[in-house]
Parts: C-alpha cells; structure tokens; sequence
C-alpha cells in the first residue's frame, strides 16, 4: 500500500502543470488578443496548429518514456529533468517583444511550441506514473482523487491570483500591461518548479513493468483496443467544454459583466471578476474531486460519467438566461458556476482512473506494458480539446464580429449586440452540446466495475501478486478522511 506522502507528492506535480495549464486555456486568448497584440483569426490558427502538434508529440512521449530505464523508475525521472524548462518556457510565452507584427507572431508560434513540448515531456511521464504507483485499482482511484484536489488546489490559488499580481506589477513598479502579464507568469512559474522538485522527492514507483514489443507492436494494439477508443471520445468531449468554457470567461466579462460588479455576503461588499469567477470554480472543483470516490463506489464509473454530463448539459443551458446587469443576476451566475464545476471537479479524477483501466485492460489483453502510450493519449485528448476549443471559441468570436482592442494603447470598444449573443453562446448552448455528446458516446464504454474486478484478478495472478490487504471500501475511506 502507498503512503500517504507518496499520494501527496503526486498531487504536487499535477498542482504544477494545472496551474500553468489553467492560465494558457483562460488567460492566453485574452493575452494575444488585447497585450500581445494578434488578431483573432491569427490566434485562432496558432491555437490550432501549435496544440495539434503538442497533441500529436504526445504518444511519441509516451513510447519514449515506456522504455525508460533507471535507477529512479521509468516516468518518475521526467518530473525531475523538464521542471526548469517548463518554469522558464511559461515566462518566455507570456513576454511581449518589441517586434514587427510578423515578428510577433513567430515569437508567439516558437514560444507556444516550445511550451507545449515542454509540457508534454514532463506531464506524459507524470502522468504514466498513476499506472505504476500503486497496482490496486481502487487505490488507483484514491491517487486519481489526491491528484485532481490539488490539481484543481493549484488552480484556484492560480486564477485567484493572477489579475492582482498582474495589476501589483503594473501598478506598483508602474509597468505596462505586458509588463506586469510577464512578472506575474515568474511568480507563477517559480512555484511551479518547486512543486515538480517535491513530486520527484516524495514518489516512488511500486509496479515494475517492461516492453516487450515493439513501437509498431504497441501502436497496433493500442488502435484495436476499443475501450480506449471509446475514452478517448469522451475525455476529448470533457476538455472541450472545459475550454469552451474557460477560453470565454475573460471576453464575457470584459465585455458583458460590469467592470464595477460587485456581490455581497455576510455583511461584506467584494468585486466580481473573472479571476474571482474561475478561482471560485476551481475550489469547487476540489469539493466534486472529495466526493468522486463515494460516488464512483456508489454508481460506478461508466454511470457516474454519463449522469454527471448530463447534469452539466442542463446547468449550461441556463447560463444563456442570466439576466446580466444585476447583483441577482451575478449571483444566478457564481452558483451555476459553482454547480458546473462540482461536475467538472467528479469528472476529472474519474476519467485519469479510467484510463488506468484501459492500461490494465490492455496488458491483460495485448500482453504489453504500454502504460506511458496510453497515459499519453489521455493528454493528446487534453490538447486535441484544447485546440479545437479554444480555437474554435475564437474563430466563433470572430464570426460573430468581436472587436479585438489593445489595453496598453487606451482604446475602448463598443461590441455589437450580435457579437455579444456570441459570448453567451459559448457560454451556455455550446457547452451544452459537448457534454450532451461525452454523454452519449460513453453509453458503449465496456470497463464496467464487475469487469475490472476480473481484470484486476487476474493481472495479479499473471504478475505473482498477493491481493491487496485492504479492500476498495477501505481505500474509499481512506481517501475521504484524508481529503
């Protein structure tokens, strides 16, 4: 059984890249929009083209890292070696040369590609680790669980964050808006690298695994395996009304919401922003992460997936009938996005557990220990849906007839009525959709519980392991009193 530092050292690395991923998906489209200075159509495409290749370097990562050999494991290593390209990578993404504009738009193309890639080697292995870590199942889930609360931890103290120090910079060393975005991503990015430093410290790795096949071998079984293919759709359906969402909120408020909005609660008046609206999604995020466990033990994976995208479905829909303008209004807001992210906060964990499954399905099957390949998957899904999410948000703007404007030069912008209705579109009706369809398409999905018990049985016996000492139902109260 893992100790307790193993599973709070792994919730360290995924507090690192959650952290750096939350800002890119809902703070990068307003950078290159309104600081960086690129217009929509040009941000659109660079999302696209740089994210694809992000996603599509992702299985490479996970065949390298599935034949990684050393004294301190097979993933556990990566988590070490890319910490400070990753922290020095984020700040590079978010500085504004004094370029051309085609200059600055191939810093932007090499800034974000050297990101992603960064990214991609570090959070693969990472990743991959969650297969390896533990060999139990249920306990896979309990890992699963600690790494999304402060995944979603890290998030909230990221986006609560962000906008102060941003305006702290500007205002207190009197820097431009560029100026005080790239001071802001330093603090963010030195945190960063010291949770990755931790992860690496307080982890080890139980399960030995080794491939035995080859890359061509991998990758055939990989694209006969139709569970995964199945998990692929509907975790490619979860970051994509993720992003949807997330990619929007800095438009929405900019342009919809109040700049003086502000709420009121136990005698107390305090502003309503966007970094508010996200961090306060992220914290409940990590209330759906603390109920995950009961809930799956209750229901089931598979169930639990459809229901709670069902849910997500309905509450999106009355996001479009907020009546904006009023303090009823803002409230009607916070609590749908407080509801949607309890959603969101069970999903997150669940689909990374599931993904375990396919892994042990898999080597059960197939006779290949290709868990890095199939970890690396899950994060081509993360990248496919932030691609086509956040680009597709964008060109949606765009078609709508947003007007970009750069904050640094003063200028104010009336939006058209039209392209309003284009932000409470993506807010609402559009999300809505996405959920609707992960819904659907996990109906056929195979791994239900009384199929992984076999499973998981019968690795065991293949590999010469005793059952675990502890139940799933001791694991699950473990995981709640440590939560």
């Amino acid at each position: 059984m893992a100790s307790i530092k193993d599973k709070i050292g792994y919730g360290f690395g995924d507090m690192a890249s959650s952290m750096f991923w939350k800002i890119f998906s809902y703070y990068l489209p307003f950078f290159y929009a309104h600081i960086f200075g690129i217009g929509l159509e040009h941000a659109a495409v660079l999302f696209l083209i740089t994210r694809i290749w992000d996603a599509v370097s992702d299985p490479m990562m996970g065949i390298i890292a599935d034949r990684t050999q050393t004294r301190w494991g097979k993933y556990r290593p990566y988590v070490l070696w890319f910490a400070i390209p990753f922290a020095v990578c984020g700040v590079l993404l978010f500085t504004t040369p004094s370029f051309s504009p085609s200059g600055k738009l191939v810093w932007a193309y090499v800034t974000y590609i050297m990101m992603m890639t960064v990214y991609t080697g570090i959070n693969v292995p990472y990743g991959a680790m969650l297969g390896v870590i533990t060999p139990d199942s249920a306990e896979k889930t309990v890992f699963s669980s600690y790494r999304m609360f402060f995944a979603y931890g890290g998030s909230f103290i990221a986006l609560a964050a962000w906008e102060p120090l941003c305006n702290f910079f500007q205002n207190s060393f009197s820097m431009s808006a560029a100026g005080g975005w790239q001071w802001a991503m330093i603090v963010i990015a030195a945190a960063c690298a010291l949770l990755f430093f931790l992860c690496f410290r307080m982890t080890r790795e139980q399960v030995k695994t080794v491939s035995r096949v080859s890359v061509g071998s991998d990758l055939s079984k990989l694209l006969h395996n139709g569970p995964w293919w199945l998990l692929i759709g509907a975790a490619l359906s979860t970051n994509l009304f993720n992003t949807v969402r997330g990619s929007t909120v800095a438009f929405y408020f900019a342009d919809l919401v109040s700049p003086d909005a502000s709420l009121t609660a136990f005698g107390l008046t305090f502003a309503f922003f966007a970094g508010l609206f996200l961090a306060v999604g992220e914290l409940f995020n990590m209330v759906g992460v603390m109920i995950t466990v009961p809930i799956v033990g209750a229901l089931g994976k598979k169930n639990s997936f459809i229901a709670i995208n069902l849910l997500l479905a309905m509450l999106s829909v009355l996001f479009f009938y907020i009546p904006l303008g009023t303090t009823g209004g803002y409230w009607m807001m916070l609590v749908l996005q407080i509801l949607i992210s309890v959603g969101t906060g069970i999903i997150s964990p669940l689909v990374w557990s599931m993904y375990a499954d396919v892994s042990d399905y898999s080597e059960l099957k197939y006779h290949t220990a290709s868990t890095g390949l199939i970890f690396s998957s899950a994060s081509m899904a993360q990248k496919f849906g932030s691609a086509f999410g956040g680009s597709g948000a964008l060109w949606l703007l765009s078609a709508f007839g947003y007007v970009t404007y750069e904050l640094d030069k003063g200028l104010e912008i009336t939006q058209t009525a039209q392209a309003l209705d284009g932000l409470r579109y993506l807010m609402s009706y559009i999300p809505a959709a996405v959920a609707l369809f992960g819904a659907f398409i996990l109906i056929f999905y195979p791994l239900t519980t009384s199929r992984m018990a076999s499973i998981d049985s019968q690795l065991r016996a293949s590999r010469g392991e005793n059952a675990p000492e502890e139940s799933a139902a001791f694991a699950t109260a473990e995981a709640e009193a440590a939560l």
